[in-house]
């Protein structure tokens, strides 16, 4: 079993040889095999502290957290027993639940925050996702996020490729062929190299009205980015640099309160129809005793800016 220092290495180290990030995300996944389950968890380290807090906030309702703890053995008080548990293998593991696996890879991954507390909600979420659907229809050759559905509930949520599926119930584990529990599936946001049903493939990149959010990065926020920058939104020192960083959400707010729209700093179709409209916010600034030199430099960093030069 690796450690997280180790895991952490090695999804560098599988980034750095070029891998696409959806295959780095399987194979994190998979070097994640053998971690803990704990109630509510997102991948926190599994030692004494963290273990004793999450029993003291969920302990009543959700045992899993105490079950198979040494700190627990014999008493409620005991501490600082892992040497030897096959959870601190040399150094600490991490643990989670089911929907805290799932945004844990692919946070650290992707850079990239799988929102919602539960299955249910993570389902629900419409920005989780670039397609959904039933079972049956389930893409080949792309990582997915598989579910359990029972009633107008997802109970379950694990990982899927390539037939086998990557999931922690009773810790995290790995199996060759998916079982018939499964009843959807969901291709994340992030995962750019995906090819759904329907889809063009030679398309795919192209794709620039994709819904972003803080956290994403690539061409289509570059283009998002100079779409604000043309409007009159300051984006800071970083322009626009790809990365859906704080100051890009903030324009986005301030651009979707201009134009009456949700102010949420998620960019869907309604903020990409607005931002797209014909039209854009002007403006005339002057700055006195700067050199032509610099004056031209500044206009480089604007797009659709231009320089009158006055006599003195």
């Amino acid at each position: 079993m690796k450690t997280a220092n180790q895991v952490n290495d090695y999804c560098k180290q599988l980034i750095s040889q070029g891998l696409s990030l959806m295959l780095v995300a399987w194979k994190v996944a998979l070097a994640c095999v053998g971690w803990a389950y704990v109630f509510g968890a997102r991948g926190q380290y599994c030692d004494p502290v963290n273990r004793r807090s999450y029993y003291k906030n969920h302990g009543a309702d959700h045992p899993t957290i105490k079950s198979a703890c040494r700190n627990f053995e014999g008493s409620d008080k005991v501490v600082g027993a892992c040497a030897g548990c096959k959870y601190y293998p040399d150094g600490r593991t991490r643990f989670f639940d089911c929907r805290g696996f799932v945004y844990w890879v692919l946070k650290l991954v992707y850079g990239w925050e799988l929102m919602g507390a539960g299955a249910t909600s993570q389902w629900s979420n419409g920005s989780n996702w670039k397609a959904k659907g039933e079972i049956a229809t389930m893409p080949k050759d792309v990582l997915c996020c598989l579910f359990v559905k029972k009633g107008q509930k997802m109970e379950h949520v694990g990982f899927g490729f390539n037939n086998e599926t990557v999931e922690c119930s009773s810790g995290v584990q790995h199996f060759n062929s998916r079982n018939k529990k499964w009843t959807h599936w969901a291709v994340p946001a992030c995962i750019r190299e995906s090819v759904v049903p329907g889809e063009d493939p030679a398309e795919e990149p192209e794709d620039e009205r994709q819904i972003l959010k803080k956290g994403s990065k690539g061409d289509a926020v570059k283009k998002l980015q100079e779409k604000l920058m043309q409007k009159g939104y300051d984006l800071g020192k970083w322009g626009a640099d790809g990365d859906f960083g704080s100051q890009t959400e903030k324009a986005v707010k301030e651009f979707q309160r201009d134009h009456d729209l949700k102010a949420d700093g998620i960019v869907g179709k309604d903020t990409w129809d607005a931002l797209e409209q014909q039209g854009t916010n002007l403006y005339t600034v002057t700055i006195p005793h700067v050199t032509k030199y610099k004056a031209e430099a500044l206009v480089k960093d604007y797009a659709d800016a231009s320089m009158k030069e006055e006599g003195v």
